[in-house]
């Protein structure tokens, strides 16, 4: 009989930076529960569609395979990836995702400049004509020769901002310097930093070469050194503290974004349609001047392509404060009410790049009843998606699609069917491989229905 500790090592080996020792747990720990050793529980109808994982940044340390078995360990029926500026995650995830027996969804996010928008914040606080913007339903992590260049840029600018960072910070924290191959790229498995690595690479390397570090951050942030000394305790926090003092806006690592920061959305879809997925709109909370022109903003995202729109729920109703809580909630009701009179599917989840981010959302909560079948929906739309175009190449994107279901509804309609029905792993897959171009779409369901 396996006991605690051996599981909890497994369980901290899917978080090991070696593929093939994450490969070994992930197994191992399903043996354990083949034999009984381990109690799984049902699947509920809960979803986490929006986890970053390690090869982006995972506060709480997650691989893709660490999401997969925490998602059956807790029993969500479903859960998807979504990781800032590469796709590698998405064949590890979506592997370990069959072998566990959960529904699962790979994608991307970037930033983005949008220059109808150029004057109005969007989503990125202080930082108008700035997007948040995703792919979502990704199959594989290698893009088509075509677009891998997108990819490339993603990758490269991403890694030029984080250079420019440590440039500027390097020369206020000096002595503390850091070195980006040296002290920031090891804290990642392939070698995608984030501001946060940053942050934890200069931490670390105070408290590596100073002999106070609460003084040294003190005189730094200033703060009383007893304070800092507090918050050295909390690691979470200090770190949080250290990015908004000197990332953030006012900081001195920090630059304004320009037109030419980031991609333009034409560029990042062509990239997500290339790769069979589907283009996907971010939401915050309805409070900036761009998205309290939601309408307009989603036609024009629309237009360009977008299928789909992802929401943070927790952040828009476990809110402490009572009016600013009776705001942020009746703002997610409204998007939530728009993009059902678009047509576009919901993507949602918790995040989990920030210390504090729940592992999955609060599904029971009195606040997201109304709009809890419309999470729910979403998830098993992309599901549906991500299943059709894995086995057969008949995603959302495929001629297929486009063919037998012209519209929008048409097409959400049928692969939130198939989520629902098509069981995650093999078996699902198996039975969906056989199906063709000359299948009809009722004949899809049916095929399900039957069985």
């Amino acid at each position: 009989m396996q006991n605690d500790l051996t599981v909890a090592q497994l369980e901290a080996q899917l978080n090991n930076f070696d593929a093939a020792v994450r490969a070994a747990a992930l197994a191992e720990l399903l043996a354990l529960a083949e034999r009984g050793e381990i109690d799984l529980p049902p699947q509920r109808d809960v979803a986490n569609m929006h986890c970053h994982t390690f090869f982006s940044y995972n506060a709480y340390g997650y691989s893709p395979s660490g999401l997969a078995w925490l998602a059956r360990k807790n029993g969500y029926k479903l859960i998807g990836i979504v990781d800032f500026d590469v796709l590698d995650a998405v064949d590890e995830f979506l592997a370990a995702c069959d072998l566990v027996g959960v529904r699962g969804s790979a994608g991307i996010e970037t930033r983005i400049f949008v220059p109808e928008f150029a004057t109005r914040e969007i989503n990125s606080p202080g930082e108008p004509g700035i997007d948040y913007h995703m792919g979502i339903g990704f199959t594989a992590s290698a893009a088509p020769p075509e677009v891998v260049g997108i990819l490339d840029d993603m990758r490269e600018r991403a890694r030029q901002r984080n250079l420019d960072i440590i440039e500027r910070v390097n020369a206020y924290l000096a002595p503390v310097t850091l070195d980006y191959e040296r002290d920031v790229l090891p804290l990642t498995p392939a070698g995608t930093a984030t501001e946060r690595h940053i942050v934890l690479a200069y931490v670390q390397a105070a408290a590596r070469e100073t002999a106070d570090p609460a003084a040294f951050w003190a005189g730094k942030l200033g703060m009383e050194p007893a304070a800092v000394s507090a918050l050295l305790d909390q690691p979470a926090t200090f770190q949080n503290l250290v990015r908004a003092k000197l990332m953030k806006r006012g900081g001195v690592g920090y630059v304004q974004p320009g037109s030419d920061s980031y991609p333009r959305v034409e560029a990042f879809h062509e990239l997500i349609v290339a790769c069979g997925a589907l283009p996907c709109a971010a939401w915050l909370d309805g409070t900036s001047a761009g998205e309290q022109a939601m309408e307009e903003l989603l036609a024009l995202m629309i237009e360009k392509g977008a299928v789909a729109l992802n929401i943070i729920p927790d952040r828009n109703w476990n809110v402490a404060d009572p009016e600013l809580k009776r705001r942020k909630l009746q703002n997610l009701y409204d998007v939530v009410a728009l993009a059902q009179s678009l047509d576009l599917p919901l993507n949602v989840g918790t995040e989990m790049n920030s210390f504090g981010n729940k592992l999955v959302d609060d599904f029971d909560a009195p606040e997201l009843a109304p709009v809890r079948q419309a999470f729910l929906d979403g998830a098993y739309f992309i599901y549906g998606h991500t299943a059709m175009q894995r086995a057969a190449g008949l995603g959302y994107q495929s001629r297929w699609a486009q063919k037998r279901l012209p519209t929008r509804r048409a097409r959400n309609d049928f692969y939130t069917q198939v989520g629902r029905l098509a069981l995650p792993g093999p078996a699902g897959l198996a039975a969906l491989s056989a199906i063709n171009n000359d299948t009809t779409p009722e004949d899809v369901l049916a095929q399900f229905r039957n069985n």
